[in-house]
């Protein structure tokens, strides 16, 4: 019964964590939002800082670090999108007229 338990338990870890795989498609969506900020002008330091260490986790073998770092640099780049978006036209609103 135990046994079972324990078998149980470490292929739910096993499944849990994040593979090479589930990296690349991670990295590969931050960095297309990256680019897309980058056409937009409207790229963040901090994203590439985000980028970077995804890449060094995933060199390193960490791949749930490197999924993580991965999510949170897409995450930047979307939000530096927003931030481009919404500002292309927010300046109108403060014009003295």
């Amino acid at each position: 019964m135990v046994t079972s338990a324990l078998l149980i338990a470490s292929a739910a870890s096993a499944l849990a964590a994040g593979s090479e795989a589930d990296f690349k498609a991670a990295y590969t969506a931050a960095e297309a939002a990256n680019k897309e900020a980058g056409s937009l002008r409207n790229q963040w330091t901090v994203t590439a800082s985000a980028l970077a260490a995804a890449k060094k986790a995933a060199d390193a073998g960490d791949f749930d670090k490197a999924i993580a770092s991965s999510k949170e640099a897409e995450a930047l780049a979307k939000a530096s999108i927003f931030q481009a978006t919404s500002e292309k036209e927010a300046w109108k609103a403060l014009e003295i007229r």
